[in-house]
Order: C-alpha cells, then sequence, then structure tokens
C-alpha cells in the first residue's frame, strides 16, 4: 500500500457526520484493513489547521463556523499542504469553487455508500501514483532518489539543473533540462525555455507568472500561456476534481 500508515482526517461540525464518515471509511479499508489506518477529527477548520497536517486525505465540510471548508482549503494549500480533500457537504454550488483548491472528491449529504467508494478508489489510487514516481539523480559516484511528488518546480542555470523540493531544499546536479523533460511524467509542464513546473503546485497563473506555496513564483513564456491553462484543466481531471 502507499504508506506505513495511512493518515484521514475528518473536519465537520456535525458529530453525527464524523461518526457516518468514519463507519464508511472503516467499511471500506475492511477488516483486515486495507493498510494499517488512524483517523483523526476536527470540529472546525481552525483546529485542523493548528493540528499540524501530514494527513494523507481530509474529509472536508463546507458549511461550518469561519473559516468554512473553502477557506480552510484554501489556507491549507497556501501553505503547501499536498494531502488529497475530499469536500462533504450538501452545497451543489460549492464544486466549481472546488477546483480552485484541487479538490479530488466532492460527495453530497445524505452520503451514497457508492459514491463514497468512487472517491475512495480515486484517492488512493492517486497516492499510490503519487509515492511509485521517482527520479534518481547521480550526483558524482553518488545518487540520490527523489519523489517526484516532493518536486515544485525544476530550473536549469548554465550546465546545472536545480530541482525545488516543496519543503524548501534544492538539489543540483549537471544535465539538460530536456533530459530532465523526458524523465519525468505528465504532471510537470515546460512554462518556459528554463523552468519545468509540477502543476499539482500551481496555486495561480497571473501577470506572466506561475505562483506557488512558499510565495515563490516563476515565468511563463507567452507563447505557452494558453498551453498551461488547457495542462491544468487536464490534471485537475486526472486527479479527479
Amino acid at each position: 500500500m502507499v504508506t506505513p500508515m495511512l493518515q484521514f482526517a475528518i473536519c465537520d461540525d456535525e458529530p453525527h457526520m464524523v461518526r457516518e464518515l468514519s463507519g464508511h471509511l472503516a467499511a471500506y479499508m475492511g477488516e483486515p484493513p486495507l493498510a494499517p489506518y488512524r483517523v483523526r477529527s476536527f470540529p472546525d477548520g481552525q483546529s485542523l489547521l493548528e493540528s499540524g497536517g501530514g494527513f494523507d486525505v481530509i474529509f472536508l465540510d463546507v458549511q461550518m463556523a469561519p473559516p468554512d471548508g473553502m477557506e480552510t482549503a484554501r489556507l491549507l494549500r497556501r501553505r503547501g499542504e499536498r494531502s488529497l480533500l475530499i469536500f462533504v457537504t450538501v452545497l451543489r454550488e460549492c464544486v466549481f469553487d472546488a477546483f480552485e483548491v484541487e479538490a479530488s472528491g466532492y460527495l453530497l449529504k445524505p452520503l451514497d455508500p457508492g459514491r463514497f467508494r468512487q472517491a475512495m478508489d480515486r484517492a488512493l489510487d492517486l497516492l499510490e501514483r503519487r509515492a511509485g514516481a521517482s527520479l534518481v539523480v547521480q550526483r558524482g559516484n553518488a545518487c540520490e532518489v527523489v519523489p517526484l511528488a516532493e518536486v515544485a518546480y525544476c530550473e536549469v542555470q548554465g550546465r546545472k539543473l536545480y530541482l525545488h523540493r516543496a519543503g524548501g531544499s534544492v538539489l543540483d546536479y549537471y544535465g539538460r533540462l530536456e533530459d530532465l523533460e523526458r524523465r519525468v511524467d505528465r504532471r510537470f509542464f515546460k512554462c518556459h525555455r528554463s523552468y519545468l513546473v509540477n502543476l499539482d503546485y500551481v496555486q495561480s497563473f497571473r501577470d506572466g507568472q506561475v505562483l506557488l506555496p512558499r510565495e515563490e513564483a516563476i515565468p511563463v513564456s507567452r507563447l505557452r500561456e494558453r498551453e498551461l491553462i488547457q495542462a491544468l484543466l487536464r490534471r485537475m481531471k486526472e486527479r479527479g476534481a
């Protein structure tokens, strides 16, 4: 399975919904479970934000005391959290807002068991694909395995490539961007002759720049702007948003 211990969070201000979601999750994971897992519940967005994060999947109610579910999701994304978000709500119209925060699922109350299973199938499939894809980087006589999910963007300066990780660290080695582009998967887009960006980390695009977590920005070539938007829409579909 994807991780030694799958971490789930349920953020809902209605205790009966927390119990219902926990029950659906237990039924899906099975006995014995598909993988070891833990569930934590939070009565509001603020307590979730203060929890320290690290969740693989977050079930998030929309209608809660401020910050509501959508605002909580925006704050999570703004600080670089890559948890899969599955909204659980009575509000059909909020589905469009879910695209903004790269939601992986959208479930309507009352919960339908079949749709819950479908959302979980997509989530676990995405987690497995995230965990499985890596890049082997050779530096002299040593090499390092870098999960692609950790790389926010890549840039070339002279003869060196720089892999910028989501946590802020940078790995550099000698190579060509064209060669790197052939080794990564479809989540990466060449937005500029010197940059590859991981579409999963794109928060917005404006004024010729892609904005990423940690207040980082990288340029987008004018000729690639339309392709970037199409790539972002494609990536949303792949993620099940």
